[in-house]
């Protein structure tokens, strides 16, 4: 049941993700459509810095805010009376079973782990931190566009709650794992090939007479819902990785958790191709992630 029980982490954590950009879309990118043309237009270098750097204050007092409460968070943390967890103590089966074991890397669940959720961060970091770019590629204003990461994160925590109801009941980790990386190879291939079809879409209040008219975009949908796929990777792969490492687990989890380095270097190959290719194309460099993230389930 980790799976089950991490996914309840995880609906913390990306309800978290939903809130935040709305709140510091509202303070730090107000006006930035106007913001951007005026840029573009008139403006000489000294009144570009000026104007950059009063965009950039903006962002001082939310982070001040954020600092204050990690400090409390984390003297709380200290006095909490959290338990000591000591894997050096292993059952017996676990212990007869890594006997002969004297390496970490003698665990190929762990080894392919780590490749697993390198590739896992770095496809969710691309599908919730490109989409903002990637809609007003698609015409979408920045006004607009500045929230496409909500949705992505709110896709996430539908996954999490799926994963909460069906894991172990219906489904076990490594299926569910299974189907979450056919959903991002599904996902990832349909937000490429239909780039570029728009609709609008008119939304309707019955007998008041109000009605609102949105643009929707196939592909940003797509990207979007690449969150319900990535939502039960972490809490599949971490527990099927460190699963029967007994004592070496400590340093296992430290090894998963360098994994995340994935995050940082996966974006920066999305963003090199997009500037070789375009936006939609470069969507490519995840299904290769999702096939490892198959085959390690499989």
């Amino acid at each position: 049941s980790a799976a089950k029980r991490i996914s309840i982490m995880g609906i913390c954590n990306k309800i978290a993700g939903v809130i935040s950009p709305l709140i510091l879309g509202a303070i730090v990118l107000k006006g930035m459509d106007r913001f951007d043309k005026t840029l573009l237009g008139a403006m000489d270098e000294l009144q570009k810095a000026t104007a950059l750097n009063e965009l950039a204050g903006r962002i001082i007092l939310p982070y001040i805010i954020m600092a204050v409460v990690l400090v409390i968070l984390a003297i709380l943390l200290r006095f909490s009376a959290l338990p000591d967890i000591d894997t050096d103590k292993e059952d017996e089966i676990t212990l007869s079973a890594n006997s002969g074991k004297t390496s970490i890397f003698q665990f190929p669940q762990l080894v392919l782990g780590v490749l697993a959720i390198f590739v896992y961060v770095g496809v969710e970091v691309v599908a919730v931190d490109t989409i903002i770019n990637y809609g007003k590629s698609q015409g979408f204003s920045f006004e607009l566009s500045k929230y496409f990461a909500s949705y992505t994160l709110a896709a996430m925590v539908l996954g999490y709650i799926i994963g909460i109801i069906t894991i172990p009941r219906c489904l076990k980790q490594e299926r569910a794992l299974m189907l979450s990386a056919l959903l991002g190879i599904g996902f990832g291939v349909l937000a490429i090939i239909t780039a570029g079809i728009h609709y609008q879409t008119t939304f309707s209040v019955a007998m008041t007479g109000f009605s609102i008219t949105l643009p929707f975009d196939l592909s940003v949908f797509f990207i979007a819902m690449l969150g319900l796929a990535n939502a039960i990777m972490w809490p599949a792969i971490w527990p099927l990785a460190i699963d029967g490492l007994g004592r070496f687990t400590k340093i296992g989890s430290s090894l998963l958790i360098m994994g995340i380095a994935g995050g940082a270097l996966l974006p920066l190959l999305y963003g090199r191709m997009t500037d070789l290719f375009s936006p939609h194309q470069a969507y490519w460099v995840l299904i290769p992630c999702y096939i490892i993230i198959f085959y390690y389930a499989l």
